[in-house]
């Protein structure tokens, strides 16, 4: 007697599963989410609780030696370092980005050095066949590596050809929506799909040891696509980020189980591919003009990289009877009607009938809090007419009440300031620890701040 098979819903974007359709996922609370997967019965023998019986897990201390796992390093130090060293074996890494952003590029580039330090690489695609991939490789200029390539969808024929090929060393994928198994009754790209093609793909890795890249697609909120379980089931999580108008483009770990989770790799987009940027705070500030008012340059920290940005500020007068315009590009929103409210409040600007407009210059996208100060600074400058000296750098959190708080890692971003020409530095006011405070850079004068008004009227004289 044939089977029946049955139908239930899961939602896309956290995994859970409903027994009937619904617009609303209760879970997450999302609209439009559920997608509608069969379900082929057990077997009697495999739905019996006695079916099989389990082994006991062996257990083990958590004290004992352990070694830090080995790594294979891609050739592209920008991409090594957000992958923390490398890659590791029977890693799975999951690199997601808008589409064109170039994560094919990248990765194809990544796979061709690998290839050409005699690794063996296989880069299978499911959205180019073979000859589009070899017309990219001849414009990347890696036409003369020894990578092997494969055009397919189907993954048992996939993880065959793994098994069959037991050198292999790195697989790329690109992508896991257009993946396709044959055993699950539904299309590529939907949640079935993704997430039993992630397994077996997954489950191969692991059991052969090769390291494992797959290439995701993203919704238009910038998500990875498909089930949220995705990103559980992946060892690394990576964002390939940029403006499609800038040269520029940043690749963030958002998930490293083998690495810091905060580092950020940059590089330029050229018509031979992308190139590295090893000094981006150069890059950032290549355009700048010192003599504008309603600019100031913010000595950030992503990772362990100390990078300086450009941060612009517009004020124009409210146009029409409705609210003032709030539009902010490269930062957080919300910490701006925060740093407005401040202002205002705390140091008698009057601002809540001005337009404000924030960029942050180059494209990339500040997250950090020690941003706060040299926000207030550009927003300062803009408000007065006045610009900042050319020659300072800002960073500090700022309160509610107005103090400027400390942040970490200073000698770091007064060294990367020094090294490009900045002579002064306007900073949170040191608390010494220790003998003695570490002194400044070599040229460098330091002014130190413990209240946002001190910007508008400094009082405070320059060490």
């Amino acid at each position: 007697m044939a089977k029946k098979t049955s139908r239930q819903y899961v939602c896309k974007a956290c995994g859970a599963v409903h027994a009937k359709w619904a617009g609303q996922c209760d879970a997450c609370q999302e609209w439009n989410t559920l997608e509608e997967m069969a379900v082929e019965p057990l077997a009697a023998s495999s739905a019996s609780p006695r079916a099989g019986k389990g082994r006991r897990v062996q257990l083990h201390g958590l004290g004992g030696k352990v070694e830090l796992p080995p790594r294979t390093g891609t050739g592209i130090a920008e991409l090594d370092r957000v992958l923390g060293g490398g890659l590791v074996p029977a890693s799975v890494v999951l690199v997601g980005g808008d589409p064109g952003i170039g994560k094919s590029t990248l990765l194809l580039q990544a796979a061709s050095r690998l290839a050409g330090k005699g690794e063996r690489v296989l880069y299978i695609s499911g959205e180019e066949a073979v000859d589009q991939i070899r017309l990219r490789a001849i414009r990347l200029e890696v036409v003369e590596s020894s990578l092997d390539l494969a055009a397919s969808i189907n993954v048992a024929d996939i993880v065959a050809t793994l098994e069959a090929e037991p050198d292999v060393k790195v697989v790329v994928i690109d992508s896991i929506q257009t993946m396709w198994l044959e055993t699950v009754d539904s299309a590529p790209g939907t949640v079935s799909q993704v997430r039993a093609c992630a397994f077996e793909l997954i489950r191969a890795a692991k059991r052969r040891g090769f390291s494992l890249i797959l290439v995701g697609h993203v919704t238009k909120e910038g998500a990875l696509a498909g089930p949220r379980v995705l990103e559980h089931m992946v060892d690394a999580v990576m964002y390939f980020e940029g403006d499609r108008g800038h040269q520029f483009r940043i690749l963030r770990a958002a998930k490293n189980r083998y690495g810091a989770t905060d580092e950020i790799g940059v590089f330029a987009m050229t018509d031979r591919g992308l190139e590295e940027v090893s000094n981006p705070s150069a890059l950032f500030l290549a355009e700048r003009r010192g003599n504008i008012a309603g600019s100031a340059v913010f000595a950030g920290l992503e990772g362990s990289r100390p990078v300086l940005l450009e941060v612009q500020a517009l004020l124009s007068p409210k146009g029409g009877d409705g609210a003032p315009r709030r539009a902010v590009v490269g930062w957080d929103s919300g910490r701006l009607a925060m740093l407005l409210a401040v202002l205002e409040t705390r140091c008698g600007l009057k601002l809540s009938g001005m337009d404000v407009y924030l960029n942050v210059a180059g494209g990339l996208r500040v997250v950090e809090p020690a941003a706060d100060l040299a926000v207030a600074a550009a927003l300062v400058s803009a408000a007065s007419g006045v610009p900042t000296s050319p020659g300072a750098v800002y960073f500090g959190e700022v309160g509610l009440s107005g103090e400027v708080r400390q942040v970490s890692q200073a000698d770091a971003r007064l060294k990367e300031a020094a090294k490009l020409g900045f002579t002064q530095a306007v900073l949170p006011r040191r608390i010494a620890r220790g003998s003695a405070r570490s002194r400044p850079p070599e040229g460098m004068s330091l002014l130190e701040l413990g209240h946002i008004s001190d910007l508008v009227g400094p009082d405070v004289e320059a060490e």
